[in-house]
């Protein structure tokens, strides 16, 4: 299991549908910003781990309180349908981390989501890629633009599909690029802009303005809209 050690962002702001008010202040046409520069107002996450600082919304796990499970600060503004979300992250060098989106909280667990996520580490092994959390795990690894198909019926088990932590029912459909020359124009330890166009079954992630994976998902029994 992988622990978010350290994730700073800042400049978080996206443009939405089908979705309740959010801050006022706008940072771009078209944009909303989901943060207000000063506090965790809207958003819900335990503050041993998660603070507001400097304009920088920051989560750390303290030397004398380690993560028994993937602990998440969670945006509280309201169901949202397709979206783009800008932010600019930074993380440490051992740090491993990411953005949820289209989750659920994880029952009996402390603010643990499932659903995709935007993959975020420190060594940028991972950065790019799209990967589900306590679901169907890697969907597309970086510089790979997939398709994503289900189980044969809805009694099929989500784990008899899963090999070296990927799902198996999954078409390259296209090459992006090769992982490590994509890695390349990722910044260790220092600011990266990541973009994310959530459009229907259409999951792409961008870093730094950069395509790094696309996600069709077809899949009829697992896929969240």
């Amino acid at each position: 299991m992988r622990f978010s050690i350290c994730l700073l962002v800042i400049c978080f702001c996206c443009t939405l549908t089908n979705t309740q008010n959010l801050f006022a202040q706008e940072s771009k046409p078209g944009f909303k910003n989901l943060f207000d520069g000063k506090t965790l107002q809207g958003w819900e996450g335990n503050t041993e781990y998660w603070q507001a600082q400097d304009g920088i919304l920051i989560g750390e796990i303290p030397a004398n309180k380690p993560l028994k499970n993937n602990t998440f600060l969670v945006w509280k503004g309201g169901p949202v349908k397709d979206f783009e979300l800008i932010l600019q992250c930074r993380i440490s060098a051992s740090g491993n981390s990411g953005i949820n989106y289209r989750s659920e909280y994880v029952a009996g667990l402390s603010y643990a989501l499932k659903g995709y996520q935007a993959d975020i580490d420190g060594q940028n092994s991972y950065t790019g890629q799209n990967y589900e959390e306590r679901g169907r795990t890697t969907l597309a690894y970086r510089g790979q633009q997939t398709t994503i198909s289900g189980p044969a019926s809805s009694s099929e088990s989500v784990s008899s599909l899963i090999s070296n932590n990927a799902w198996t029912k999954v078409r390259i459909d296209k090459t992006l690029g090769s992982s490590d020359a994509l890695k390349e124009k990722i910044k260790q330890e220092d600011w990266n802009e990541i973009r994310l166009v959530i459009q229907g079954n259409r999951l792409k992630h961008y870093v730094n303005g950069i395509l790094m994976s696309d996600v069709t998902d077809q899949d009829p029994f697992n896929s969240k809209d």
